[in-house]
């Protein structure tokens, strides 16, 4: 089941993909490598477009990823949701009411376990796993952790994409714009 009607979550780098985006038929985005100063403005651009911008609160430059950055993000941004990998980052956005998605790395078997315990102890809303590439994993991740998966990561083409949302993911997130185009929803 997509992710409120979305198979591709689009990954923004760059502020003129994220105006082009504006004037799309997608709701969520993620905005990623973003700077402090320019943050509230975008969130407010987006929210004028009906959009709701996840932010990924690790790679915010000029703020330090802890608990006081992320009260920051939460109150004076105002995003619909924060992604990090940080728990106590997405701890204080679900205080807040914030949509929260814990990124994990699955490196090994040995990640897949850690990340049992971060989930269950963070208790996100989503995760998203990176690399997406890896969609044996999603089917057994999600029978554990029982929470939207998101596709991440090395995601570069459809038969990537419908090889994730096959093998059990809610969503892929990509930075990809031709995924985009292709994957826009109606």
């Amino acid at each position: 089941m997509p992710f409120h009607n979305q198979s591709i979550l689009p990954a923004v780098r760059k502020m003129k993909d994220f105006e082009t985006l504006l004037s799309s038929s997608y709701t969520y985005i993620v905005l990623l490598d973003t700077h402090i100063g320019q943050l509230k403005s975008v969130v407010k651009e987006g929210d004028r477009a009906g959009k709701k911008i996840l932010l990924h609160a690790d790679l915010v430059q000029g703020l330090r990823n802890d608990e006081h950055g992320a009260e920051f993000l939460c109150q004076e941004v105002k995003p619909a949701g924060l992604i990090s990998t940080r728990s106590n980052v997405l701890s204080v956005a679900k205080r807040r009411g914030l949509l929260t998605v814990q990124r994990l790395f699955m490196l090994d078997s040995m990640a897949l376990d850690t990340s049992y315990s971060i989930v269950k102890n963070t208790m996100p809303d989503c995760v998203e796993v990176m690399p997406g590439i890896i969609p044996q994993v999603f089917e057994e991740l999600h029978e554990q952790i029982k929470v939207p998966i998101f596709a991440g990561g090395f995601i570069r083409s459809i038969e990537d994409v419908e090889a994730a949302l096959s093998g059990g993911a809610a969503a892929v997130t990509t930075s990809k714009k031709e995924l985009w185009k292709h994957y826009q929803p109606s």
